[in-house]
């Protein structure tokens, strides 16, 4: 599936459950945020700290591929 360019209609859709739902959203997120957690005290700070950036790279690819425009 990668190099697919997403259906503009599949992308609208993504874009308004997120402006419509965003608890849901944040419930999605949820499961990173105790990863992250977890992480951070299992194996300190360090980790904890490269778990978040991980987490926010692939958040950022995510949002760049429903919000660029073609």
């Amino acid at each position: 599936m990668a190099g697919k360019e997403l259906d503009p209609a599949r992308k609208q859709a993504a874009l308004e459950v997120v402006k419509q739902h965003p608890g849901m959203v944040a419930a999605m997120a949820a499961p990173a945020v105790v990863i992250v957690a977890v992480g951070w005290v299992v194996g300190g700070a360090g980790l904890g700290i490269l778990l978040l950036i991980a987490f926010g790279a692939l958040g950022a690819v995510g949002v760049s591929r429903l919000l660029r425009r073609r």
